[in-house]
């Protein structure tokens, strides 16, 4: 394969790991709705994901949340210099949580989750100026968690647990600006890979010294998705010597789920009312390259350069009614992605998180949660500066300015007995 067939494919295989950088929160209704906050709250099995040192101090010996999110975002594209403009026509998600957790003794507890932590759906226009970098992307991660907590102390306790983690990925573009086939059709390339699974881990502490203040500490490994068995499929390109062959080819990949750390903390001011703040801190630095291997032996390594962020989170919780619990929030989350490096994949800034929702109790056991979010992010001026047009030498970045929001509202049902 000569210098121009690896370049086509690896520009293209690259980009679908840069939507790594798409975290999404929606791990539970209760905890969305006062900011995603909850390494020191707790409220029902979704402790489970927050912090497992938590499952312990569930006063029901059964307790089970389920839920799920409908997400409903929109990117708009413009560069005034060409005068072009885009908008995304993305279907809603549909991420979704489990919760299940069993109260063995008053010192130990045991669970298991299930839920989707990352994900990116996004689609441009087939015929719009970025379409030699991306049309359509679908990301998607499950994860399943078995966990375990025991109460070391009287004010301490600790859990955790594995995670198996299974994701695939859907993904197509246009090979370049200008390239077609003989009747004018343009060269496109698809990647499809689907039951990747890799293991992590999540361990979490928990302090609380007095009724009204509790401190919690929760940390989930990396997780290495290692794509082995996935095709490209390479369609409408002309018969040529310079350009790949129409048809399917095997590759292998590694996307990093990177590691991250939560501190939080949460204070009862009375009876009624409860505030929690969260520090997370994701380590996307580990996202330095992409490095891929063909089934014809060719080796290449792709530039990310992802850095280290931060989210800040503050909630609160209100006992409005005796069966009644309202909940608000917000949050500000940095993006890890570098000037340069910006690209119509996921195009995610800096953002602001407002969050709203309530719980209602039906009767004794069942209860109703509902969340919304309403998610902004900064408007941006930014390119990606590593795309190269067929038959160039030289790098053709792509830039323009972006806006980017999505609503989030979600509907759950908390079981205890």
């Amino acid at each position: 394969m000569n210098k121009l067939k690896v370049f086509v494919v690896l520009c293209l295989i690259s980009t679908f790991a840069y939507a790594g950088g798409y975290r999404v929160s929606t791990q539970s209704n209760k905890q969305l709705a006062m900011g995603h906050t909850g390494v020191a709250v707790v409220n029902s099995a979704d402790i489970l994901f927050f912090n497992p040192a938590g499952l312990v101090h569930l006063e029901n010996k059964l307790s089970v949340s389920a839920g799920g999110f409908g997400v409903f975002s929109d990117v708009k594209y413009q560069n005034e210099d060409f005068g072009t403009f885009a908008e995304t026509d993305s279907p809603a998600g549909t991420p979704v949580y489990l919760y299940a957790t069993y109260k063995i003794t008053e010192d130990f507890a045991a669970g298991i989750g299930v839920y989707t932590p990352y994900g990116s759906n996004v689609t441009w226009p087939t015929d719009w100026a970025g379409s030699h970098l991306v049309n359509e992307i679908e990301l998607s991660a499950i994860f399943i968690q078995p966990t375990l907590s025991y109460q070391l102390f009287d004010s301490v306790s600790i859990g955790g647990g594995p995670i198996l983690a299974i994701g695939g990925v859907e993904f197509n573009r246009n090979a370049s600006r200008t390239l077609t086939d003989e009747q004018g059709n343009r060269s496109n390339i698809a990647i499809e890979d689907s039951g990747v699974t890799a293991w992590g881990w999540s361990a979490g502490l928990m302090f609380t010294p007095s009724d009204k203040f509790t401190l919690g500490f929760n940390y989930r490994s990396l997780i290495d998705i290692e794509s082995e068995e996935g095709t490209a499929t390479f369609s409408n390109f002309p018969n040529s010597s310079l350009t790949p062959d129409n048809g399917t080819t095997g590759f292998t990949a590694t996307l990093p789920l990177p590691a991250e750390a939560t501190l939080g903390i949460s204070y009862k001011l009375s009876d009624k009312l409860l505030l929690a703040f969260d520090y997370n801190r994701a380590f996307w630095s580990e996202y330095n390259s992409l490095d891929i291997e063909f089934d014809n032996g060719i080796v290449s390594e792709n530039p990310r350069n992802y850095k280290d962020s931060s989210t800040y989170r503050f909630g609160a919780q209100y006992q409005a009614l005796d069966n009644l619990v309202v909940r608000a929030g917000y949050y500000f989350d940095e993006s890890p992605v570098r000037s340069g490096y910006f690209a119509p994949e996921t195009p995610r800034n800096d953002s602001n998180g407002y969050t709203f929702g309530l719980s209602y109790q039906i009767s004794p056991k069942f209860a109703i949660d509902a969340s919304v979010l309403y998610l902004r992010f900064k408007e941006i001026t930014e390119s990606y500066d590593f795309y190269f047009d067929t038959g160039s030498p030289v790098a053709a970045p792509f830039e323009g300015t972006y806006k980017s929001s999505a609503l989030i509202a979600g509907l759950g049902l908390t079981y205890n007995m």
